[in-house]
């Protein structure tokens, strides 16, 4: 099960009513934060979980609003104890960023790790699952993010007994080993069924529509996309200052092909998002505008 809960969906500042945009995941014990600007923490606290067991932090890019939540994000992890290291990915030059940052957080309890990405797409493989990020087309250097968790096919007794596979490497086999004894080589897919259907979760915010995402949240159970501007008179200012429209994010769904698409990410001035949603779901009937804290719990098909 992957637990999702976007904490805020503003843009640019926040307000009474909206926290800006960040989203935080859960599977496996690993809980998985995208961006975090002023007023994350809070955000969090009111969903109800806490920002200790948070192992990876993730940043689109570093405008204000996708990161200045982070120096007090860290000061309450370390007055929660943590010890445990923090492994954050974002766009070239996040050491730099994140260590300016911490003038007012100087000093804490666990180690960060910084992983600078400069490619058009990375891949990281952790335990479990992967995160994926891709360039998108902002006005300054920017990612999308994929949380893709594979699963491998259900182990095969009948088939391993009848290929006489001793029993002491049915483990590894199943997590993926190959094993050599003499001559003989095993293989996963001699213990493995066919690959079952896992899951996978796609963000992107402050970007023009870009092929990159259509190609990225291809296989999604949930894309999360910027809706910055509901109003069909905005699609100039959108153009103009790299961001999207509500019906831009709705046909990159449709090109996409997803089930499901939250939007977020919302400019101060546009106070109700569901005023437009009439619209927006002729384009994507599967369009949701989404509000601070919304969640779902993904699960496996065989769940």
């Amino acid at each position: 099960m992957l637990d999702v809960c976007l904490l805020g969906t503003g843009g640019m500042m926040p307000l009474p009513y909206r926290w800006l945009t960040s989203l935080m995941m859960r599977y496996n014990g690993k809980s998985i934060l995208i961006d975090c600007g002023e007023g994350t923490q809070i955000a969090l606290k009111e969903k109800g979980w806490s920002p200790k067991p948070i192992d990876i932090i993730c940043f689109t890019h570093y405008h204000a609003d996708h990161i200045s939540g982070l120096p007090g994000m860290l000061l309450t992890m370390g007055n929660a104890e943590r010890t445990e290291p923090l492994l954050m990915i974002g766009p070239k030059g996040l050491s730099r960023v994140v260590g300016a940052l911490r003038v007012i957080a100087p000093e804490l309890p666990f180690e960060i790790r910084c992983v600078e990405i400069d490619e058009n797409f990375k891949r990281f493989d952790l335990e479990g699952f992967s995160i994926e990020a891709f360039r998108v087309n902002h006005n300054v250097v920017c990612y999308g993010y994929s949380l893709v968790i594979r699963r491998a096919g259900k182990f095969q007794l009948e088939k391993v007994l009848e290929l006489g596979i001793p029993q002491k490497y049915w483990n590894k086999l199943q997590k993926g080993a190959v094993i050599a004894e003499g001559d003989v080589v095993y293989t996963p897919d001699m213990v493995l069924g066919e690959p079952r259907k896992g899951l996978k979760v796609t963000y992107c915010t402050d970007t023009r529509p870009t092929e990159s995402i259509v190609q990225n949240a291809k296989g999604a159970d949930l894309l999360v996309l910027e809706g910055m501007y509901g109003e069909p008179d905005k699609l100039e200012k959108a153009r103009e200052n790299k961001h999207m429209t509500m019906y831009e994010a709705a046909r990159i769904a449709v090109q996409a092909d997803v089930p499901e698409l939250w939007l977020t990410h919302y400019s101060p001035s546009l106070m109700h998002p569901e005023d437009f949603m009439k619209d927006v779901k002729k384009i994507f009937p599967g369009a949701i505008a989404a509000k601070d804290g919304r969640s779902v719990e993904l699960r496996f098909e065989e769940d």
